[in-house]
């Protein structure tokens, strides 16, 4: 926080230096360029641009956008129009307008006329603004996005493109300031990191009209994201700030307040077994033993997501079948048995991949727990044994993310905070319990913990594309899967048919309009 308001104050100091001698010219008081906020809305008067605009100055990733505008502005309004003063006030990041106010006789050009003076500039401008639209819509409204992994298979499957809402849980401002705009952690193709980790302003949450409920599928950043962006394989690691972590998705099994445990595979919240919604289909891994049959005649059949293994004659390692899909599978005439492939408590014990990662305790992705997931203003005990699930939340989560200095030691088995003892903590905010359906494919809260609420990007809602990348066009397209709701009770229903209603009655009506125009 220390470090926007110094930036501010700077951003603040130039811009009064080097205006104060134009904002006379235009009629203005000097000491109108040194008063923040006032400052913008005098310029904007002496520029002839609507008021509104004010607000574009100060939504982040927009400001960066409309910077160069503002600039390009203010030297054209004191007589500075050709292509070469716009080039000039953009690539010297608007100290060109220094050299303007010190230096320049010219007077104020408060009646130069604002339309556009070719046919470039024209479609420059509008470019511009419908890329500051599109950011604020992305980052307020509903954003773009792709289904990775097959982790929520069947209630969303890889290539599926969604429209994820971000004013159901609450929009979050950004706390990057310095972003590429309309990209996440990466510039496409170039993979080069799309943001400055600096400066970093204060996140919260707009009012929004639900809370997680628990079973809502989700999109997240990942708690301990370190990678440059997603599908990296690398050594490289990166601090990333919260709202640059890479996105995932999966379905909030346990929300704050629960007790969740997982027993030979299933979920019990509160002791009592975790009712899925109607769409969810559960998936596990199976041994499957066999003669002559083709993996991948069945794999298509019965919708096996990722695939057989081979393990010896005769035998294959399902990675994933689903519950709604078993039955059938097992009575197909070439199939001998299938066993789930269900860890019991013995197994695996010990393993530093499962949360909390202290090797401390036999659990594994099929039995674990019992454990809370903590409640904002909810206290529990601590020592040495139950700070190893909260240790991450006190150093990180409501420490250095917050730009808290938290630090936890021990002294034999005393845990302390910044040197004091630490007996019992209060959580700052929500967490939830994020798993995927495809239990024995999902990369989720049982290997890396809880998922702060600050971390919550927004509620998929509906599905406008999806793609099956093993066929080529057109078979690759799935036409029952298009402009479906994500959530929902029953089988998808397709939108696609109003949709191209509603598109042709719009063209329709545009077409009269132009015509009767002519």
């Amino acid at each position: 926080m220390k470090g926007v308001i110094i930036f501010i104050l700077i951003v603040q100091v130039i811009h009064f230096l080097g205006t104060w001698k134009l904002y006379k010219k235009a009629g203005k008081q000097p000491w109108e360029a040194a008063i923040p906020i006032y400052n913008a809305v005098v310029l904007l008067q002496i520029l002839r641009r609507p008021w509104w605009w004010i607000f574009f100055l100060f939504i982040p990733v927009v400001q960066l956008l409309m910077f160069p505008v503002i600039w390009v502005e203010t030297v054209r309004s004191y007589g500075y129009d050709k292509t070469k003063d716009t080039i000039l006030a953009i690539v010297t990041l608007g100290f060109y307008i220094l050299y303007i106010n010190y230096f320049s006789a010219n007077s104020y050009a408060g009646s130069r006329d604002l339309k556009p003076k070719s046919k470039a500039e024209e479609t420059l401008g509008s470019i511009v603004f419908a890329v500051i639209a599109a950011t604020i819509v992305h980052t307020y409204f509903m954003q773009p996005f792709t289904i990775p992994t097959s982790s929520l298979e069947k209630s969303l499957y890889i290539g599926d493109f969604l429209f994820v809402s971000k004013f159901h849980y609450g929009a979050r401002t950004p706390g990057t300031a310095v972003s590429f705009p309309m990209v996440h952690d990466t510039i496409p193709l170039v993979k080069t990191k799309s943001y400055t980790n600096t400066p970093q302003l204060p996140m919260f949450r707009l009012p929004g009209f639900q809370e997680v409920k628990r079973n809502d599928i989700v999109v997240f950043n990942w708690p301990t994201d370190t990678v440059p962006y997603f599908g990296y394989s690398g050594k490289k690691k990166y601090v990333k700030p919260i709202d640059k972590k890479s996105n995932y998705v999966k379905r909030a099994v346990g929300v704050s307040g629960d007790s969740l445990e997982i027993i030979n595979g299933k979920v019990y919240i509160n002791s009592n077994p975790l009712k899925l919604p109607e769409r969810a289909d559960l998936q596990y891994s199976y041994k499957v033993e066999g003669d002559n049959f083709n993996p991948n005649t069945i794999m298509n059949r019965y919708e096996i997501t990722d695939g057989f293994i081979p393990i010896n004659n005769g035998q294959y390692f399902a990675k994933a079948i689903s519950e709604s899909n078993i039955d059938r599978f097992k009575k197909l005439p070439n199939v001998k048995s299938v066993t789930k492939q269900i860890y019991s408590k013995n197994d695996t014990p010990l393993t530093k991949a499962i949360f909390p990662n202290t090797a401390r305790r036999n659990w594994n992705r099929d039995n674990f727990g019992p454990i809370y997931i903590p409640e904002a203003g909810k206290t529990v005990k601590i020592d040495n044994n139950s700070i190893d699930f909260y240790k991450r939340i006190i150093e990180v989560y409501e420490g250095s993310e917050m730009g808290i200095s938290n630090k936890i030691t021990f002294n034999g088995t005393q845990v302390l905070l910044n040197g004091e003892l630490l007996k019992e903590y209060t959580f700052k905010q929500n967490y939830y319990w994020m798993m995927g359906d495809n239990r024995h494919n999902s990369e989720d809260s049982r290997f890396w913990g809880y998922v702060p609420e600050n971390h919550v990007l927004g509620k998929p809602v509906f599905i406008w594309l999806s793609l099956d990348y093993n066929k080529s066009f057109p078979d690759m397209i799935r036409w029952d899967r298009m402009f479906t709701t994500v959530s929902g009770e029953g089988e998808l229903v397709s939108y696609l048919p109003y949709f191209l209603i509603v598109l042709v009655v719009i063209f329709g009506i545009n077409f009269f309009r132009k015509k009767k125009k002519s």
